[in-house]
């Protein structure tokens, strides 16, 4: 990923501290982290790297985790892992998610990907994963506008994978406005403490 730059939630690049692998697959989308690696090779680690696996091939046809094979090799990759996050596009159904919260919650970063510029999926995405609890760091990539960083920090992003392109580009209109264009809505709070996301209060007893 040595054309991308992943960014922070104020617009920092951190692309040079990130230590995330991506587990090679045939649909693997472009630009999620800087280094692939093969599941051979992840087995063969002396050390133990952070590892981002697809979620859909964790998954059986109705959504659920899947059993059989497919979780014996999810688990030989949890033993050769030190932090494990996951991959997702932003077409998945949001509405799975509600009943993966416990599979979900043990992954460090979520990494959704944007296919086409147009869709807006990645917003209601990234706010059900605040909704159902997730407290991990939730990252986009892909075809995503630049108009919509402020707006995806509002429901709870907090990195972004953009090209050198986007980032040549963006530079001429300066790319911290993208950053700092909703500050005032949030007074500086993560998405997580927004009214939207707050959990319902249980009624007081007499």
């Amino acid at each position: 990923m040595a054309n991308h730059h992943i960014l922070d939630s104020h617009g920092v690049d951190i692309g040079s501290q990130d230590t995330w692998h991506v587990l090679t697959t045939d649909a693997l989308p472009e630009s999620i982290v800087s280094t692939n690696i093969t599941l051979l090779e992840l087995l063969q680690k002396q050390e133990k790297p952070d590892v981002i696996v697809p979620l859909v091939d964790l998954l059986d046809l109705t959504g659920a985790q899947a059993g059989g094979l497919i979780k014996e090799v999810y688990e030989l990759i949890v033993q050769h892992s030190s932090r494990l996050g996951l991959w997702v596009t932003a077409d998945t159904d949001a509405d799975a998610l509600e009943g993966l919260s416990e599979f979900l919650s043990t992954h460090a970063l979520i990494v959704i990907d944007v296919p086409k510029f147009a869709d807006g999926r990645h917003f209601s995405f990234a706010r059900t994963l605040r909704q159902i609890g997730y407290i991990g760091e939730i990252r986009v990539a892909g075809a995503f506008g630049r108009d919509q960083i402020a707006y995806m920090l509002r429901v709870g992003v907090d990195s972004f994978v953009l090209s050198e392109h986007d980032l040549e580009a963006d530079s001429k209109f300066g790319i911290e406005q993208a950053f700092t264009a909703l500050a005032s809505s949030s007074d500086g709070r993560s998405a997580s403490d927004l009214p939207m996301f707050a959990q319902p209060s249980e009624p007081s007893v007499a």
